[in-house]
This record gives structure tokens, sequence and C-alpha cells, in this order.
């Protein structure tokens, strides 16, 4: 698994390499490329798209405004409208496909704005403010000079609205007055007049006078709109930051007003996300996701290019789970037990010793990339199997990551530390035992996504912003699959580890996309980690956060087991049908990137495609 901080990066540096490729005399460095046209491919096209979509995103940083969303949505059709000007049919193979991962991505990027308009919406009541604060980073901007006193007048009256929010969300928690009892005939009395609603004049250049009436905050609105008014810490701060020792007079009016708006907005923060979404950053806070539903599912899913319903991938997964659970009794039973729920417990406490887990692991990563090398399954660069190391996971980053993940260069081992609770060390050690790390170690060194980082950034680094979970973690999953076909697994015990993290992938499917689709909470993701995977609580509860924090894509958790079934399949059709031996097949996978697999199919099978070419493959039928 990738950290994501590390999958962040990796994009972020493919979009700055391509620059670097550009002959500084040549015309294409010293003017905009504009339309290309001729038999090429798009990649340099493509870095400067990426560049001047990165400039956008530098320039107007705050993802909940107006001004962002109107800007981005003018620069997508814009880029739509350009590419749609480059002559498709004089493309080659590799310009094709070019072409359609830009022209899916700007599609999906004016769908998925249209729902940010709508969940801003669902905020806005909460936040009245919003704009006023913006408005201040915003002028600055545009370059426009500020007026102290104009300024402190705004400011000044932010506590003040800020306030006002508070107590209509505050008056929304308060339970709904019963009905009153109907009148009879001999009560009746004369209708009162009507309330009229305070004026919605702006009272001052801060913020309308609120509607007094209640808000029913849920956890899930408070824990995204508490997000947002951090977003609106962050703009007021990097204002006032920008003026203040700068302006002779913007201190000596904005000062006093800003540390009273900034604590204000602060103390709201805290409101939102600790009393009414409950997350005060203790082990035992509730589970707060944001549910996108099918249509979001659906979205994403065609930008994956996977011509799937969320509805069929849940049952590839239940299927893959079924397979999990029979091989996993056929394991259990060359250990000796009936049940495999108690072989996979014997299993967890076959553990190293507390200090040893790092060289546990390098251990591992040495002897897989002799594994490998031994059976010519696929190329190694020298400096692939140089740079690469173990760091230890602190016990707060365990708390979301309990295993082992890729972080730039190094392998992230999750173990015990002297600063957790005994019970919790416990868990981690049955949770990292060496029979489950045997399969971890390659799934995040080598053939896994160190290999596979190594290989993006030096392979068409300019289709990093398409990167793909399908892809990223497939790869991954499918070294998992491809390994258990082999003599990797030393003996039924190392089959266990493997096949637990197997039906994992396979729950990973079920549970997020139930929840996704408000079919499953995640106190019943917890349940069906522990009673059907065999998890620990406290690695369930940790793997759910993650699943719902944020921090992934909806479809994240479904690309491990869903990426591994499309290269399967794909392998299917080029090795087993003779066009390439399983290295070069491997090799050439790399060279890629981690872009969506249908188009990486359309690349090897040379598949036809057009301007307005639908995905329609069906790698499994469930």
């Amino acid at each position: 698994m990738f950290v994501h901080r590390a999958f962040v990066a990796a994009v972020a540096l493919s979009i700055i390499l391509p620059a670097a490729r550009f002959d500084t005399g040549s015309a294409a460095f010293a003017q905009p490329l504009g339309v290309p046209s001729g038999p090429h491919d798009l990649s340099a096209y493509l870095a400067e798209y990426a560049e001047d979509r990165a400039s956008l995103d530098r320039f107007y940083p705050r993802q909940w405004s107006e001004q962002r969303l109107d800007r981005s949505k003018q620069f997508f059709v814009e880029s739509l409208a350009k590419l749609a000007q480059v002559s498709f049919e004089t493309l080659d193979q590799a310009g094709k496909i070019d072409y359609l991962l830009l022209k899916y991505r700007l599609e999906y990027e004016l769908e998925r704005g249209k729902a940010s308009v709508v969940r801003l919406a669902e905020m806005d009541a909460i936040v009245p403010f919003r704009k006023a604060v913006l408005s201040l980073e915003e002028a600055t901007g545009r370059m426009e000079r500020v007026d102290p006193r104009a300024a402190a007048d705004v400011v000044a009256g932010l506590p003040e609205a800020i306030k006002a929010a508070r107590q209509r969300v505050e008056d929304g928690r308060k339970p709904d007055p019963a009905p009153a009892a109907p009148a009879t005939a001999g009560d009746a009395k004369p209708a009162a007049p009507p309330v009229v609603p305070p004026s919605k004049e702006v009272a001052s250049n801060t913020s309308p006078i609120a509607d007094p009436s209640p808000i029913k905050v849920s956890p899930v609105l408070a824990r995204r709109t508490a997000g947002l008014v951090s977003m609106l810490h962050a703009s007021l701060s990097t204002w006032y930051g920008f003026h203040a020792g700068y302006h002779p007079e913007f201190a000596w009016w904005v000062r006093k007003p800003y540390e009273e708006a900034i604590a204000a907005l602060d103390d709201y923060g805290n409101y939102l996300r600790k009393d009414i979404a409950g997350i005060k950053g203790e082990p035992d806070d509730p589970l707060v996701g944001d549910p996108i539903g099918r249509d979001g599912l659906t979205l994403d899913l065609a930008n994956e290019m996977v011509p799937y319903t969320p509805e069929e991938l849940i049952s590839i997964g239940e299927l893959q789970f079924a397979w999990c659970e029979a091989e996993m009794v056929k394991a259990a039973a060359a250990l000796g037990y009936d049940d495999w729920h108690k072989a996979l417990a014997a299993v967890k406490l076959d553990n190293v010793a507390p200090g040893e887990q790092d060289d546990l692991v390098a251990k591992q990563g040495k002897e897989i990339v002799k594994f490998l090398k031994d059976r010519d399954l696929i190329t190694i660069p020298p400096l692939a199997e140089e740079t690469w190391r173990t760091e230890m996971s602190s016990p707060e980053t365990q708390r979301y990551l309990p295993f082992a993940a890729y972080n730039e260069q190094a392998m992230t081992v999750g173990y015990p530390t002297d600063a957790m609770k005994h019970a919790d060390k416990l868990m981690s050690m049955r949770g990292n035992n060496i029979h489950f790390t045997r399969i971890v170690t390659p799934h995040e060194l080598i053939p896994g996504h160190h290999l596979q980082i190594y290989m993006s950034r030096r392979n068409r680094p300019e289709r990093g912003m398409f990167s793909t979970p399908f892809f990223v973690e497939g790869w991954a999953l499918y070294w998992e699959m491809t390994l258990w076909e082999t003599d990797w697994p030393q003996g039924p015990a190392d089959r266990i580890g493997m096949l637990f993290w197997r039906m994992h992938r396979a729950a990973r499917i079920i549970v997020s996309l139930k929840f996704h689709l408000g079919q499953m909470t995640p106190p019943e993701m917890i349940d069906f980690l522990v009673q059907r995977v065999g998890h620990e609580k406290l690695t369930a509860t940790s793997e759910v956060r993650r699943f719902i924090g944020g921090e992934y894509s909806p479809l994240y958790q479904c690309g491990y087991m869903i990426g591994g079934l499309q290269l399967r399949a794909l392998r299917g059709q080029v090795v087993d049908a003779g066009s390439l031996t399983e290295k070069r097949f491997h090799d050439r996978l790399l060279t890629y990137n981690a872009i969506p697999i249908e188009m990486v199919r359309a690349g090897f099978l040379n598949t036809p495609l057009t301007r307005d070419w639908k995905p329609t493959w069906r790698f499994s039928n469930p």
C-alpha cells in the first residue's frame, strides 16, 4: 500500500519532470505548444496541460471558493475545446491513448466540479462568513491595495458572525418540540400575527444577518465543514501575514481584530469537529466518513474506465472472498486445524522479538530480489535494488496505518513501540507477524511499489496525473497472486498469511463500496473485518478509519483486487497467448506509467481507438 503523501509526491514530481526533457533552444520550449498536429504522441502536450493546471491550483489554492471552482471550470471547458481540435486520426497509438486519458479526465473534472458546488451549498449556512474571509486574500491575489481601516471593519465583524452561526448549530442539536394537541372548537383563539423574519440585508461587509432558525448538522457535515473552517483560518492567516509589518497602518488597525477572528475560527472549527462530529483525536473517536453515493461511485468508475456497476464489483469481491475462505480451509488442515480461524490465530503468534521487525523486512526484501532474479520474472535496475531502506511507524501513524506502507524509497514498518499500551503492543505484533510480513514486503518494495515508482518516474512521467489505484495497488496485488503460484510461500503458515491479505482485499471491495452506497456503517465495516477476515479490533478500526477518512479516493480500496484481476486477465491475453514472455510482459507493463488498465490493454493489443471510444472490457464475469 502506498502512503498517500508518497503517492501525491510522485504525481507532483511527474508533473515537474517533463519540462527538463525539452531542449531550451527549441521552439517547443520557447512558446506555448498550441494544438498539436501530425503523427506523434501527446507527451509534450500533456506536460504543458499539467503545468497549466498546476499553475492555476497554486494561484487559486482554496478548495472551497467560487473563484477556484469557476476558474477551474473555465479551464477544463477550454482544455476540452482545445483537445477537440487535435487531429486524432493522425496520432500514433500512444498519442490516442494520451488523448483519451485527457478527455476522460477533463469530463470527469467538470462533473466533479458540479458535485463540489452542491457540497459547498450544504455548508454555506454553517459558515455564512466564508465569502467575506476569502475576499480578503483574493483581493491581495489581484494585487489590490489594502485599505487597513476597511479591512479592520470586515475582520472585526467575523467573531459575531461566527457566534451567530454557532448558535444556530447549537439550537439544531436540541430535540424538536412535541407537536401540540389539536385544538377543539371551544379552544379556538385568534390567529397570531405572522412572524416577520429579520432582514437579510447586509448589516456589515462581513456577512448577512443569519436566519435565526436552527440548523441540524450531521457528524458527516460537521467534519467536512470543520475542514472548510480550517481552510478559512489558513486564508485569513496568509492574508494577514502578507500585509502585517509591511504596510505601516495595517497592524495598527487589523492586529487585534485579526487575533480575535483567528481565535473565533479555531474555536468554531473545534466545536464542529469535536462537539458535533465527535472527533477529538482519541483512539475511541467515532468513525465519520462522507459517502459519495451511487452516482458518485458511477462517475468515479467511468473516470477509471471500469465498465462495471458498484453492485457488480461487490459480487466480484464476494466471489473472491469465497475462494479465499476455501483455500484457508485447505491451509488450516495442512497445519492440523479443523477451523481456519484457529489456524489464523496460531499463525499470528509467530512473531520476531521487539526491535527485530526491521531486520526481518530487510532480510525478506533481499530474499525476494534473489527469488525474482533466479526465476527471471522481471528486470530489476541496479539502482532500484540499491536505493530502498526501512523506517519505523509511530504509534500515531499506526492508528491509521497499522501495517507496513511504502513512503519515498522506504518501507514503513509497523511494530510496537514502548509508547503503546500493552494490549495495543500485542495486537500490533499479531497483525505484523512473520507470515503476514512475508507477502507484505514484496508488495511494498520489489516487485511492488518501490520498483513501480522507480519506473514511473522514468517512463512517460507526464502521465502521472492519470495515476490510478487500479494500477498502483493492482500491480502490487497482481504480484501477490503471481507469487502465490510459486514457491515463495514456504509452507501452509505462509499461505495463511498470504490468504489473509488476499481475503482482506476482497473485503475492501465489499465494505468500502457498501459504505459509499449507504449499505454499511463504519461499525459494521469493523465487525466484518474482525469476524469474517480475522483482523484484530485495533487494526480493523485503523483500516476503516483510513477507508472513510477522505485522504484516499472512494475507489482506492476497491482498486487493489479489481486492478490485480485486470492485470491477470491482460496477462492471459498476452502471455498465455504466446505474444510475450512473462518477463517481457512485466517489464513492458511498467513503461505505461500507472494509467487505467483499459488503456494499458489498448497499448498491448493495439486496440482500435476512436475519438469517442468507450470502455467495454469485461475482465471478470461474476
